[in-house]
Order: C-alpha cells, then sequence, then structure tokens
C-alpha cells in the first residue's frame, strides 16, 4: 500500500530487531525480563519508602523518588511490548502504539536527562555547601527543578513527534529496530528527512551533551571538596559513591549519544539497536541499585517499615 504522508496510515509497523537470529532474540528476551523485574522490584521499594519514612523527606530522596517513578513509567513503555515481540513470530505494532510509545518513551527518556543534572547540582550543593545547603535546596527550588524537568522532556517529545507525524513514509512500515525509536522512524521517510535530523542533533545537545558536561563539572567540585576531608575512610567512602554515580550516569548518556548522535550507516545501526538496550534497561535496573540500596539511611527506613508493618 503506497501511501502519501503516514497521517493517513492506519495499518501496522513491523519491529525488525533480531527477529533473523532466534537464539540472540531469546537471550535479549531473558536480559529484558531480568532488568524489567529488577527496575519494577527496586524502584518501587524506593517510592514505598521516600513516601512514607519521614527521615527520607528530604531534597535528594525527593529527586530520587522523581526518578525511581520515571524509571518505573520509562521500562513500562518499552518493556511489555517488546517482551512480547521477541516471545512472538508476528513482530507488529498498531499505527497509534507505536506513535504512543514514540511520545511517551522519548518524553521520558528526555526528563531523565535534565533530572540526573538536577540530581547532581543537589549532590554538589549537599557536599560543597553543606552550611548552606538547606536554603540553597529550598522545597520550593526542589519542586520548579524537578516540574521543569519533567515539562522540557515532554516538550521536547512533543516537537519531535509532531514532526514525525508530518514525515511521509510512503507505505514503508518495516522499523529496523526493537521499538518505535526515533532515528529508527527517520530512516523510513521516503523524502529528505533534513530538518528533522538537524532539530534532532541540536535537541540532543541540550539533552545529552550540556547535562553530561555539568554532572562532570559538579563531581569535580564534589572530588575536590572530599579530598579534603580528612578521614581517609571518609574519603573512599565518598569516592566509591561518586565513582559508581558517575559509571551509572556515562552508561545511560554515553549509550544514548551514540544512538542519537552517532552517524547512520549499516553497522551504526545495529550497533545502535543493542545499546538502546542498555540505556532504556540496564540503567534503569542500576540507579536503584546504585544510588538509594546501598544507602544506609535506606536500610534503616526499611528497617523501620517492616518493624512497623
Amino acid at each position: 500500500m503506497k501511501i502519501g504522508s503516514n497521517q493517513s496510515y492506519q495499518g501496522e509497523f513491523i519491529l525488525l530487531g533480531v527477529a533473523d537470529r532466534p537464539r540472540l532474540e531469546m537471550l535479549l528476551f531473558a536480559l529484558v525480563l531480568a532488568c524489567y523485574l529488577m527496575t519494577l522490584l527496586g524502584n518501587t521499594t524506593i517510592i514505598v519508602a521516600s513516601r512514607l519514612d519521614p527521615h527520607l523527606h528530604t531534597p535528594m530522596y525527593f529527586f530520587l523518588g522523581n526518578l525511581s517513578f520515571l524509571d518505573l513509567c520509562f521500562t513500562t513503555s518499552l518493556g511489555p511490548q517488546m517482551l512480547v515481540n521477541f516471545w512472538r513470530k508476528s513482530k507488529t505494532i498498531a499505527y497509534a502504539a507505536c506513535m504512543a510509545e514514540l511520545y511517551i518513551s522519548l518524553s521520558l527518556g528526555s526528563t531523565e536527562c535534565i533530572l540526573l543534572a538536577v540530581m547532581a547540582y543537589d549532590r554538589y550543593a549537599a557536599i560543597c555547601h553543606p552550611l548552606r545547603y538547606a536554603t540553597i535546596m529550598s522545597h520550593s527550588l526542589c519542586f520548579t527543578m524537578a516540574a521543569v524537568s519533567w515539562v522540557s522532556g515532554f516538550s521536547n517529545s512533543l516537537v519531535h513527534t509532531a514532526m514525525i507525524l508530518r514525515l511521509p513514509l510512503c507505505g514503508q512500515n518495516r522499523v529496523d529496530h526493537f521499538f518505535c525509536e526515533l532515528p529508527a522512524f527517520l530512516k523510513l521517510a521516503c523524502v529528505d528527512p533534513s530538518l528533522n535530523e538537524a532539530v534532532m542533533f541540536s535537541t540532543s545537545v541540550v539533552f545529552l551533551l550540556a547535562p553530561v558536561s555539568l554532572i562532570t563539572v559538579s563531581y569535580g567540585y564534589i572530588a575536590a571538596a572530599v579530598l579534603r576531608i580528612r578521614s581517609a575512610e571518609g574519603r573512599k567512602r565518598a569516592f566509591n559513591t561518586c565513582s559508581s554515580h558517575l559509571m551509572v550516569v556515562w552508561l545511560f548518556y554515553g549509550t544514548a549519544i551514540f544512538s542519537y548522535l552517532q552517524p547512520p550507516t549499516a553497522s551504526s545501526r545495529d550497533q545502535g539497536k543493542m545499546i538502546s538496550i542498555f540505556y532504556t534497561f540496564v540503567t534503569t535496573m542500576l540507579n536503584p541499585l546504585i544510588y538509594t540500596l546501598r544507602n544506609k539511611d535506606v536500610h534503616k527506613a526499611l528497617q523501620r517499615l517492616v518493624t512497623k508493618n
């Protein structure tokens, strides 16, 4: 069926993924399922603990609660459909469902990019300006920064989704990816998608390169402050915490940068599909483990909740 614009297309998209490699498909099914279940368990635990325990009603856990809820929504927007497609022979998704998946996943991914930078600033204020921390990170500022993260993420996705809806696909419905993602959709266009690519590049700089640069600078100041700690044990514990945070941050931003800023070649398409698993499932699984569940305050909060119940 030939069509001039995908606005009139009411059929289905075929998500190719790795359908030609059944063994790899089953391996990815097991990996995604394990990551998804651990993400659900870890992030739900953090949300419940941070909401019910008054000791965790602080700016840091306010942002961690936002991150946990964000990761739950992000993986749920992609995980169930991916698992179904890995398992069944017909790897199709309805047009409306694909557009919804594209908009929601891109919105949540963009929001996480900004929220991680906000969290890095919170840690910078707490470690480098401990005496003024309560004044700097006021309740109003915390809510404003969180709101800016969410609004900017959904606004960014709205722009891209609106442009995709206006892009002629001319009947092409085979998406070379595991899910409906922006770079994969641009390859379906039967016209020059230069404008879409230029907008995607510009927003990728704003949502990927700028936040990761700010996070790196923030942790540079944090490292300098940690070096001034007299206790060797304290320095070691602080550096271990900072290094684990940076590891997860660089894994998330690095893989996303590769997918959205890599020149479109055949090899990069295949690599991009596999790398997308990291910023959609692996990092969302690691976030609660790295940021929160190793924290003694959270351990005590969970013990209090279990004892109370």
